[in-house]
């Protein structure tokens, strides 16, 4: 195995890299990390390779469906990027890079400008006040405009976007860039793989844009300090190195997003992207503090990347790999870890050992004998350890605070294909689940089905063919089954009477019942109104029972009948023959034959849904959900968006997020909960009915 070089902390930087599908972060990666030298292959993501895209899923998508780390050296630094996917359907992964980033690099497309993706990644790195710069990327493509590009980012994310450079030309055109820092056009020469450039004057054609584009830069920067604002005022012109100073200020403050341009397919632009982010990025010991608790004691402990700190290392992804096992990505937040030191699990309270201590890059792991804080690291085999786990010193246990993933909202139901498959499933979903914890799955012993859950049916997709590549599981899928009640809407009153005779001693039970609507939501109520003795109170609870057990099995189709209460009046019972059982019995007899009376209906669980959807598709989606019996409860403005919420039954929504992005070209999403039960229209009900007599008719056969 190869090995790396050790970064003190002031020379690392940790950025994730972020922005909507297709808008070229993994190539802008790859390309920063193959000019830096550290990697030594150039790789195209359109042909499904490139350092930091390996996965077999990866390659016949042609998309990242993974945090992955890398890292570029440059002038005596080590930069690790955090590569994530831009569609919504991974946004566990996206957080986990925001969680442990000290700043993020928001990628946008030069033809696509701003999209729903770049506005979620947005969104996370508000919620963490992470320093930002962005990079408008692609400015080969045809159709490139930096200048749209830079509107969007102004009207649709931040006006604190400032400008460093400009592009010299667009499309086919592009052939360089102006640096608004040293006031020099970056010429690049055509056919030299790692971004050489030469320098020179800028050329004429630019000169007003570039004295517009100057002027907002200073002002701008002019602003960092009183003593800065004056020179500015008095000279009209501030230094490189001034501006440099004042750009790390402000970007470290929140107060201005540098913004970048160039191509990674060309490499045109890397070199002064690594440069700039070397010197205007925050340094670990300038990120935000972090928080820790001490296990057993209600104390908060304040932590900065230094070595000199208690340590504490988050583990913020799990993966596992054939012939290696499973692999913990973490984050150092203070101290430091050498290769071979015995740690602790401070959730669990294992011990573990760092064997083989690493660096990531892409697929590949450097190994290093000690990573100081604020560097992100590798290591196999560990045997307690999980995602958000802390990994800390056994004479000072501390939690760091964990990341927080979405609920995973989109279901399907699946089964293995063969007997082999299905004894396999249980151990294998929970390793996918360790791997992605945006993705769940469990056997609903009610509906009899496997459950897998996720963020969206492309991430479902993805994980079964993870199933069968990594673990050799094959599964078929099927929609979920839905979980229908029965209630009443009436009431009833009757006899159940249990008597049987075989010689000896004999079973006898009976009870009258009377059974009444409760409110939605009322669940089960059991009234004794015995009087009398008619019935001893000791077999009093069997009826009870017996109710309850009937209850579960239905009328009129065999789900459980909720939102009820039955009350028992009257009976007689036998001094000899009388037991729990045959009362129990009586208690079934009973409620088969009074719930018919009572007007029985069917209930079917009603989603809340919210969608969030640019304006522009209000209309489409609106129509769509009142197909789908859905009733819109509200709408609420958002910027240029709308949150329309809506009431609509889970019967309609299988496959909902697929058909919303087609409906919005990807850019509406959606999310649901449970809201209540409703009955179910009769037409409906009809044909739940019909499917479930007809199912259990084939169970019955098969």
């Amino acid at each position: 195995m190869a090995f790396a070089k050790e970064f003190a902390t002031e020379k690392i930087r940790s950025l994730a890299v972020l922005g909507h599908g297709g808008s070229g972060k993994t190539a802008l990666i790859d390309a920063l990390c193959f000019v830096s030298g550290t990697s030594k292959r150039h790789g195209d993501p359109a042909e499904g390779h490139a350092l930091t895209m390996h996965t077999p899923e990866e390659a016949a998508h042609q998309i990242s469906i993974q945090l992955t780390p890398a890292f570029a050296e440059h002038d005596d630094h080590k930069i690790n990027f955090l590569d994530t996917p831009g569609y919504l359907d991974f946004t566990g992964e996206a957080l986990s890079a925001v969680r442990v980033a000290d700043s993020a690099l928001i990628v946008v497309g030069a033809t696509s400008g701003v999209e729903v993706g770049t506005e979620r990644v947005w969104e996370y790195c508000e919620a963490r006040a992470l320093p930002r710069l962005l990079f408008v990327s692609m400015m080969d493509k045809e159709h490139a405009d930096f200048e749209r590009a830079y509107q969007e980012i102004k009207e649709k994310l931040t006006n604190k976007a400032v400008p460093v450079q400009i592009p010299i030309g667009e499309g086919e055109e592009f052939r360089g860039i102006v640096n608004l820092l040293t006031e020099k056009a970056h010429i690049f020469k055509k056919g030299t793989p790692n971004g050489a450039f030469e320098e020179g004057e800028v050329p004429g054609e630019l000169r007003e844009q570039f004295n517009e584009y100057k002027t907002e830069l200073q002002e701008t920067l002019a602003t960092a300090d009183e003593a800065l604002l004056d020179k500015y005022l008095e000279q009209g012109h501030i230094s490189r190195d001034e501006a440099i100073d004042a750009l790390h200020r402000l970007m470290g403050q929140g107060e201005v997003c540098p913004l970048f341009c160039g191509s990674a397919r060309l490499t045109y632009g890397m070199r002064t992207l690594l440069t700039e982010i070397v010197e205007v990025c925050p340094r670990p010991s300038e990120a935000r503090p972090e928080h820790a608790a001490r296990p057993g004691i209600d104390q908060q402990v304040e932590l900065s990347a230094s070595d000199d700190g208690p340590l504490a290392a988050l583990v913020f992804k799990t993966t596992t790999e054939p012939h290696v096992g499973e692999l913990s990505f973490f984050k150092v937040m203070s101290g430091s870890v050498e290769n071979g030191m015995e740690i602790l699990n401070a959730v669990n309270q294992e011990s573990e050992k760092l064997g083989h201590l690493s660096v990531p890059l892409g697929k590949e792991r450097l190994e290093v004998a000690r990573l100081h804080a604020g560097d992100i690291g590798v290591v196999a085999k560990l045997k307690h350890t999980h995602t958000n786990d802390t990994l800390c010193s056994k004479d000072r246990p501390l939690r760091l605070a964990a990341i927080e993933f979405p609920d995973p909202d989109i279901a399907i139901a699946i089964r293995g294909v063969s007997r082999n498959d299905e004894d396999k499933l249980g151990e294998v979903l929970q390793r996918l689940h360790e791997e992605d914890s945006t993705f769940t799955a469990e056997f609903n012993s009610e509906l009899h089905q496997t459950i897998a859950r996720g963020l969206g049916e492309l991430h479902l997709d993805i994980q079964i063919e993870r199933m069968k590549r990594k673990y050799n599981v094959s599964v078929e899928t099927e929609a979920p089954k839905i979980a229908y009640r029965e209630t009443i809407a009436g009431t009833g009153e009757g006899q159940g009477r249990f008597k049987k005779q075989t010689g000896g001693r004999g079973q006898f039970g009976d009870c009258w019942i009377r059974v009444k609507p409760l409110p939605r939501g009322g669940g089960y109520e059991f009234k004794d109104a015995i009087k009398g003795g008619v019935i001893p109170g000791k077999f009093i609870p069997s009826v009870n029972k017996g109710i309850q057990e009937a209850a579960l099995k239905g009328i009129l189709a065999g789900y459980p009948l909720v939102d009820f209460t039955a009350e028992c009046f009257d009976g007689s019972f036998h001094t000899v023959d009388s037991s729990d059982i045959a009362f129990q019995l009586a208690a079934s007899l009973a409620f088969n034959k009074v719930v018919p009376q009572a007007r029985p209906v069917l209930l079917e669980p009603v989603m809340e849904v919210s969608v969030t959807t640019p304006d522009e598709y209000v209309g489409d989606i609106m129509g769509d959900l009142t197909q789908r019996r859905g009733k819109v409860s509200g709408m609420e403005p958002r910027d240029e968006r709308t949150v329309i919420r809506a009431l609509v039954p889970e019967a309609e929504l299988y496959k909902y997020a697929a058909a919303l992005r087609a409906m919005t070209q990807g850019r509406a999403y959606h999310t649901r909960t449970l809201a209540s039960y409703e009955q179910v229209p009769d037409q409906e009900a009809q044909k739940v009915i019909a499917d479930r007599k007809q199912e259990k008719e084939g169970a019955q056969h098969a």
